[in-house]
């Protein structure tokens, strides 16, 4: 099996969710006691944050490739950042670490592309909703990106940070959340991508009428799929 190098802590709460699904996915597959081996490095983020607000990709690049590599020297054999908004430097840490980094953009849309949709709403910070460091990926498996408009991702990215990273779930924010999704479904959303790791807490895929691609999920079973990758 091979050994995994988390970035978490971006928030706690979807990093929880990482752990716990990765090892189910393991002993799921291996059964017995077998769970995943894991490195985990937790951010502060508190201190992260503010670095990315400043939209200083430099920053952040230098940060999250130093931890990546304390992780790689420690004895990780791939790295996943355990957030999508931290995946705006993916590119820039994969060119320093030599070793792979499972870019939670790819995995979701090979999943999408599985259940052969072509056009898909995403929901997440302002970063992945307005860059195109998500979008981006997409586009290359011939993926068309719905956002919603700026009063709504203003909404969104407010109650990440307010509300959902805090451990606080609102009947009223996921009713307007869901109303989002709907105008989202009426200019032609086939599926709806959860592209922040909270956004699941808040919302399960029943509560929608189309599609759910929860990221903390599908990345979560990629890195487990990685670890198991010279088991089977």
């Amino acid at each position: 099996m091979k050994t995994l190098g988390l970035i978490g802590g971006t928030s706690w709460l979807s990093t929880i969710d990482y752990y716990r699904i990765i090892n189910q996915e393991i002993n799921k597959r291996l059964g017995g006691l077998n769970s995943a081996k894991i490195y985990l490095y937790s951010l502060n983020f508190e201190e992260f944050k503010p670095t990315a607000d400043s939209g200083s990709l430099e920053k952040i690049a230098v940060m999250l490739t130093d931890i990546s590599l304390r992780l790689k020297n420690a004895g990780a054999e791939c790295i996943i950042l355990c957030a999508n908004t931290p995946h705006m430097v993916a590119d820039i840490i994969e060119q320093k670490i030599n070793i792979p980094l499972i870019h939670i953009a790819e995995v979701t849309a090979k999943e999408i592309v599985k259940n052969k949709i072509k056009t898909a709403g995403l929901l997440g910070t302002k970063f992945t909703m307005e860059q195109d460091f998500f979008k981006d990926r997409l586009l290359k498996h011939d993926i068309k990106t719905l956002v919603p408009n700026e009063d709504e991702r203003e909404f969104i990215h407010s109650t990440i940070f307010s509300e959902l990273g805090k451990n606080i779930f609102k009947l009223e924010t996921k009713e307007k959340y869901l109303k989002i999704i709907d105008g989202l479904v009426k200019q032609g959303a086939e599926g709806v991508i959860f592209g922040c790791t909270e956004i699941p807490m808040l919302i399960k895929p029943e509560d929608c009428t189309i599609k759910v691609f929860d990221t903390t999920l599908i990345h979560a079973r990629a890195a487990a799929e990685f670890a198991l990758s010279e088991t089977d």
